[in-house]
């Protein structure tokens, strides 16, 4: 054993590299996941075809190009785990790792037309200073890197606090998301096709409302796209 493989050694004994979902040690020093974690994730597979759940979901309700998320919700599955450590304990390496894995799908698919910019959902200016970060943003930044596509996070604002959406049915969460976004410069977008990002899409209301701020800018088309699909 050489003088490198000692030092590597001695830093994994007192500061273990281990699986963001299990726990696990057992990985090489750039993996996020584990194998067994990595199988376990359950993918949709939504962007292979046209008409999914996710374009159901938004039918009549939102114009859409492609819609698309990356894999399904459960309450107290390896995703949500991932998720919450990633939007409440700073973990942004989690978000990165997720977006790659989300723009690679995408990349792959011929149901997907590559869009001009990305955008993602805005929180309320004061709950991120509170959180220190947007994690749809994260998200946006994790597929720039993949599509070498530009980030504009500043052309539609949340413009009050909401109250949590975690309790509220399908109205409830449309009620208390309408009219919370304005559209700020119309101009970056004119004539685009838009990527609505967000991490987790459970009746889309949000997605919904961010939408159709958007969409008052002339000639702009819109997809959206989620990390997590909530299945009930």
């Amino acid at each position: 054993m050489n003088i490198s493989d000692i030092i590597r050694s001695f830093l994994h004994l007192f500061f273990p590299h281990t699986c963001a979902g299990c726990g696990n040690d057992a990985l090489h020093q750039q993996q996020l996941l584990c194998l067994t974690c990595i199988s376990e994730l359950p993918l949709t597979n939504f962007h292979l075809y046209a008409e999914n759940p996710v374009h159901h979901l938004f039918r009549g309700r939102l114009p859409l190009v492609n819609a698309t998320s990356f894999a399904y919700f459960t309450k107290d599955s390896l995703l949500q785990h991932l998720l919450h450590e990633f939007k409440y304990k700073n973990r942004k390496d989690i978000g990165t790792w997720l977006a790659h894995r989300l723009g690679e799908a995408l990349q792959e698919s011929q149901h997907f037309n590559k869009p001009d910019a990305l955008i993602p959902v805005p929180l309320f200016s004061a709950r991120e200073r509170q959180r220190g970060y947007n994690q749809s943003h994260l998200l946006c930044e994790g597929l720039a890197e993949k599509w070498q596509l530009p980030v504009l996070p500043n052309v539609v604002v949340r413009t009050s606090r909401t109250q949590s959406q975690t309790r509220k049915n399908r109205i409830e969460r449309w009620q208390n998301m309408e009219g919370k976004f304005e559209l700020r410069s119309h101009t970056l977008i004119e004539g685009k096709h838009i990527l609505l990002v967000d991490d987790v899409l459970t009746t889309g209301a949000t997605l919904e409302a961010c939408g159709r701020a958007l969409l008052q800018a002339p000639q702009v088309t819109l997809s959206v796209a989620t990390i997590g699909f909530v299945t009930r």
